[in-house]
Formats: structure tokens, C-alpha cells, sequence
């Protein structure tokens, strides 16, 4: 997909600083970090969010991410860790090629990553949720 940037880095188009990369993904330096050490992984095909991966992407994902989050904690010393991954522009996507992020964390850093406070629902709501989402 021409028009994408991240298809663009990952076809070289577009210099980046890449960490690591095997037949599914590339993890880079993010450009525009919001933390020192911030790190995207992204599919080496166009995806626009999780669900258009593949089980073999899926699959691969999480080993990846905590391979790559162990490093940077023993390497940039960090004191914690957000893994942070949106889809669609009501869930704050700006780009519309999946990608994880890997935030470092350091004590007193004054990232703010959320501030909306958590709902109270009935418990009743809570279970009839829970019965549609089982079958998953």
C-alpha cells in the first residue's frame, strides 16, 4: 500500500531505526517517542488493525514484544513498561497500519496516558456481557 507510511518504512522508503525484524514483523525506534527507549512493532504486511491479522501474526506477537521488552529492561533501565496498541480513530488509531508500541517507563516521568475514570455498571450488565463474549 503506497500511501501508507509504515508499509513506506517497511519497504525502505522511508529511513527508520530498525531493532528487529523476521518474516511477520519489523520493530523500530519510534520516530516521535514519547519516552526514551519507545518502541513500534509493526506487521511487514499492510494491516490495518488486529483484526485483519493472521493466526501466525497473532501468534508471533507476544513473544516478540516481551523478547524485545526484556531487552529494554535490562538495557535501558526502566522502572515499568505500557504495551499499548489501538484500533480504529474512536480508540485514538492515527495510522491505519497495526503497530504495538513498547513505552518505556521511568519513575516521575509525567506521562499521562489515561485520564478517564473507571464506570461502576451493574452487575447484571457485567454478566449478560460475558454470556455474548464466551462462545470466543
Amino acid at each position: 500500500m503506497s500511501s501508507c507510511l509504515f508499509c513506506s518504512i517497511v519497504e525502505g522508503r522511508i529511513p527508520s531505526y530498525p531493532i528487529y525484524e523476521d518474516d511477520y514483523y519489523l520493530a523500530i525506534m519510534d520516530r516521535y517517542p514519547c519516552a526514551k527507549g519507545h518502541v513500534l512493532i509493526m506487521p511487514k504486511r499492510h494491516v490495518p488493525d488486529v483484526f485483519g491479522l493472521n493466526e501466525a501474526e497473532a501468534a508471533a506477537l507476544l513473544p516478540l514484544a516481551q523478547k524485545i521488552a526484556t531487552k529494554m529492561h535490562d538495557e535501558l533501565k526502566m522502572d515499568g513498561l505500557n504495551i499499548l496498541q489501538n484500533n480504529g480513530k474512536a480508540a485514538g488509531q492515527e495510522i491505519e497500519h497495526f503497530h504495538l508500541h513498547l513505552l518505556p517507563r521511568y519513575n516521575g516521568d509525567g506521562l499521562k496516558l489515561n485520564n478517564t475514570k473507571p464506570t461502576d455498571p451493574p452487575l447484571d450488565e457485567l454478566a449478560k456481557y460475558a454470556e455474548i463474549l464466551r462462545t470466543v
